[in-house]
């Protein structure tokens, strides 16, 4: 199965987890320090007309990749975003070499190949659902759908390898922290999250 299908794969769960998102939602907190989940998904929508930008041959600016205000319609916000994004990625598979994506947040805008920029945005999609699901109290649906399907996960889990793990990468105040050890019979979303510094029991802070 080819990146591309994977991640239309990721994009599809997505969606059905933010088109449950109220309104009323959007001030709920997030595994993401200091985001709301308003702010979660209006980073979610930026990082899709990022990674397109980066897919038609954009240079690596951080500006790119902004956040994009989702009012109060983040399901759309999110499904027109995904709709450019994969036209970006299937125009710039259709040529004959592969094409390699500068990507500003990643490794200074060190060239990628196409697959490991589409991976990468793979698993910022699946992270970031989690992130939301678990915003929403219900963590272990995303978890577990990624879990039986073996290519989504597996992609998963090797992007989440190749995300730099050194002192500068995992320090604060950057996207991920520092790596650790998953549970005993961990599936492979929380041993995606132990790769990223993410908490696979993480709640929101009591009232």
């Amino acid at each position: 199965m080819s990146p591309l299908e994977l991640h239309t794969r990721a994009l599809e769960l997505a969606a059905g987890v933010i088109g449950t998102v109220q309104p009323e939602q959007l001030v709920l907190p997030t595994p993401c320090s200091g985001w709301d989940l308003r702010r979660l998904l209006e980073h979610m929508v930026g990082q899709q007309r990022g990674f397109a930008a980066a897919a038609r041959g954009a240079a690596p600016d951080p500006a790119l990749f902004r956040d994009v205000p989702v009012h109060g319609d983040p399901a759309g916000a999110f499904r027109r975003s995904a709709e450019e994004l994969t036209a970006a990625f299937t125009s710039a598979s259709a040529g004959a070499a592969e094409p390699r994506l500068r990507l500003p947040e990643i490794r200074d805008g060190e060239p990628f190949r196409l697959r490991h920029a589409i991976g990468f945005q793979l698993l910022d999609t699946l992270v970031h659902t989690w992130d939301v699901a678990a915003a929403l109290g219900v963590p272990a649906g995303t978890a577990a759908a990624v879990d039986r399907d073996e290519p989504l996960a597996a992609a998963l889990l090797d992007a989440a390898g190749l995300v730099p793990a050194g002192p500068a990468d995992r320090a604060p105040g950057r996207a991920f922290r520092e790596r650790h050890e998953a549970a005993d019979g961990a599936g492979p979303f929380d041993r995606a999250l132990a790769l990223l510094g993410r908490d696979p029991a993480w709640a929101p802070p009591a009232r």
